[in-house]
């Protein structure tokens, strides 16, 4: 059974080829049939809720979302994968879950999340291959898109938390601009860092489910090559880069190129690698905090990981954080400032595939400084390593100019797949 994409979905029910129920009756079986080894949903919809999505209305009756568990809903658990919330049971949705059932959206179950969104790995497995990671922290949520078990995915980025998973599992992954999205309800890891994003199976369908919930002209639009300056983003860490990582980047760039775009090398300069360079800083610390509770109520039931992380945290000095954020801060200008030479950056999504292994979501070094920049980020799926494993590149633009992020990324990703 061939699974749609979201807008595919969208057109057969307005069509009428595809009945809303049908569309969620389609996903039990998916999961039904999927789920066991993938293990990307921590629990599912409860039957008042299906029953009720069956009879919704709105842009997005009919369509199965799957939330990352660190958003509140009132009808199921939110258990921030850690057993300190095992049946936590709040008493409202989140806002953007709220915004989804308001426009009709079947709110399908809660995926998979690291502990807190951070780095101890869930159960859930790459449906690229089930041995490798599908990274993190929005596992689930990834893996949930790339099997076809929903149509679109809500996650959260902190350092490359949505950019990583998204490139790993082979799909789309929108990071908005910094509070586009709500995080009312969402738990908080770094409050300056948090950002609510989406997953999608195309670029043109994560426009589509953005555009949708928020009222905004955010899906794609038609966009000329020739008319583009396109930067190759020349970071710190690229020493780091598989070899098939740094050719995808280069293959990206000559696509655009032969499209006609031109393409100019961007250098990392001090002031964005400080940034860059800040940026753990700044989620330690803000971690410790946000997370006080935790640590020091319910310590023992911390994975060793992240009680060590919240304890370096705690450790930090007001000033050394205070510094963090100001580089951060410089690191914001700086970025805004690449962007009156070239109208979009290409980069990295990751070091490389997703590594061999479940004990580890990947390293998020690519996607620390658009994360604290807070530029838009998509990642454009279809490149591959020679083992057939996908290979992201992220495509980023101004602050504030999410509309042409998703519309250069959907340019370069049909470039990819000219069919």
């Amino acid at each position: 059974m061939s699974a749609l994409t979201l807008r595919q979905r969208l057109s057969a029910i307005e069509t009428g080829a595809l009945s809303a129920s049908a569309s969620i009756a389609e996903f039990a079986e998916r999961v039904d049939a999927a789920d066991g080894d993938i293990r990307a949903f921590v629990r599912r919809a409860p039957a008042e809720t299906l029953e009720a999505a069956r009879h919704a209305a709105g842009p997005l009756a009919g369509i199965p979302l799957g939330i990352k568990d660190i958003y509140d809903t009132a009808d199921m658990a939110t258990e921030h994968g850690s057993p300190i919330y095992a049946g936590h049971r709040p008493r409202a949705d989140a806002t953007l879950v709220a915004i989804a059932r308001e426009k009709g959206a079947f709110i399908a179950g809660k995926t998979a999340t690291t502990e807190f969104a951070y780095l101890t790995p869930a159960k859930t497995r790459n449906p690229r291959d089930l041995a490798h990671t599908p990274g993190g922290s929005s596992s689930g949520s990834a893996a949930a898109v790339a099997s076809g078990m929903v149509a679109g995915a809500f996650g959260s980025q902190t350092a490359g938390s949505i950019i990583r998973p998204a490139a790993f599992c082979g799909v789309a992954g929108y990071k908005p601009s910094f509070r586009l999205l709500p995080t009312v309800g969402m738990k908080s890891f770094a409050w300056s860092l948090d950002t609510a994003g989406l997953f999608a199976p195309t670029v043109s369908d994560v426009a589509l489910l953005a555009a949708l919930l928020t009222g905004r002209a955010l899906d794609v639009e038609p966009v000329e090559a020739r008319d583009l300056r396109i930067g190759i983003y020349r970071s710190g860490a690229d020493d780091a880069l598989s070899p098939e990582m740094a050719e995808a980047v280069s293959r990206a760039g000559r696509l655009m190129e032969r499209a006609g775009a031109s393409l100019i090398d961007v250098a990392e300069t001090e002031t964005l690698a400080a940034a860059r360079l800040a940026q753990p800083l700044i989620q330690s610390y803000e971690g410790a905090q946000s997370l006080a509770h935790e640590r020091l109520i319910e310590g023992a039931r911390l994975s060793e990981s992240l009680r060590q992380a919240l304890a370096e945290g705690a450790a930090l000095s007001p000033e050394r954080y205070d510094e963090a954020r100001r580089a951060a801060r410089q690191g914001r200008k700086a970025a805004t400032a690449l962007f009156e030479e070239v109208d979009a950056l290409i980069a990295p999504s990751a070091l490389g595939a997703a590594p061999a292994s479940l004990a580890t979501t990947g390293d998020p070094a690519m996607n620390r400084l658009w994360t604290v920049t807070g530029n838009p980020c998509v990642n454009v799926p279809g490149f591959q390593d020679e083992d057939g494993l996908p290979l992201g590149i992220t495509l980023v633009t101004r602050f504030g100019r999410d509309r042409a992020a998703l519309s250069i990324a959907d340019l370069l990703e049909r470039l990819q797949r000219p069919d």
